[in-house]
């Protein structure tokens, strides 16, 4: 939390969005504001770059989210218009497949089997699709940002759900260059064999050691029986249910 004080009057507190990239926005934005010149998100990127929000970019463009969302907050407190920077925030993440998943997965996954992360030297997935079938958000928040392999990630879902949804999966897999098949896959079958004990013996099965091991599923259940399972080397994230917008 940065305090902004000046010519020593208190204006408030703002939270830096991650990355080096934050503080120049922060120090444009200031001296913007002690010269009295104009706010618009010219403060924030060239030309070259604000039109290339237009395409879709690997990663989600997670980082400038947050950074436009910064500096939003920096208008808010300065009582600037912030318009210009909401039109393009929204943009972005229309353009990246997260106009229907306004959050950050990272921000929501919560460290269970421990107090304090401890080192690790690979990574792993558990992901029930239907639970949880938002792929962009998934790829910029997780699977990009940890570097986890293809064979790392198990990936189920019930025959219903694949029947209905499998050309959506697919399609959005399709803009980072994978298929269902590209991953562990498992097409679950009616009964007792469901996604969720799937994933469970695939994490037995896998039996990791020394790794960030990310379950993605909203079952209650299921994560406490991941935690029963899982060796105390690793670092056991799971997914916190939240209200999409």
């Amino acid at each position: 939390m940065k305090k902004i004080i000046i010519n020593k009057k208190y204006y408030g507190n703002i939270e830096l969005a991650p990355g080096k990239n934050a503080y120049n926005i922060f120090v444009a934005v200031i001296r913007a504001f002690k010269t009295n010149a104009p706010f618009n998100v010219s403060l924030l990127y060239s030309d070259n770059k604000i039109k290339s929000f237009d395409h879709y970019q690997s990663g989600g463009c997670v980082k400038e989210i947050d950074e436009l969302q910064m500096y939003i907050e920096l208008c808010e407190i300065f009582n600037k218009n912030s318009e210009d920077a909401q039109e393009l925030k929204q943009k972005i993440e229309f353009v990246n497949d997260n106009a229907y998943v306004n959050l950050n997965i990272s921000k929501r996954l919560t460290l269970i089997n421990k107090k304090k992360a401890s080192k690790t030297k690979k990574a792993c997935l558990f992901w029930d699709i239907e639970n949880f079938s938002n792929v962009s958000p998934m790829f910029s928040h997780i699977i990009e940002p940890c570097e986890i392999e293809d064979e790392a990630i198990y990936v189920a879902c019930n025959p219903d759900s694949l029947y209905l949804f499998k050309a959506e999966w697919e399609a959005d897999l399709y803009d980072f260059g994978k298929t269902l098949q590209s991953f562990n896959f498992t097409k679950c079958d009616h009964g007792k064999n469901v996604a969720d004990g799937v994933l469970l013996n695939n994490f037995k099965d896998l039996n990791p050691k020394d790794s960030d091991v990310y379950i993605i599923t909203y079952d209650r259940e299921l994560k406490e029986l991941f935690k029963e399972a899982c060796d105390d080397s690793n670092n056991l994230y799971i997914l916190d249910r939240m209200i999409l917008n």
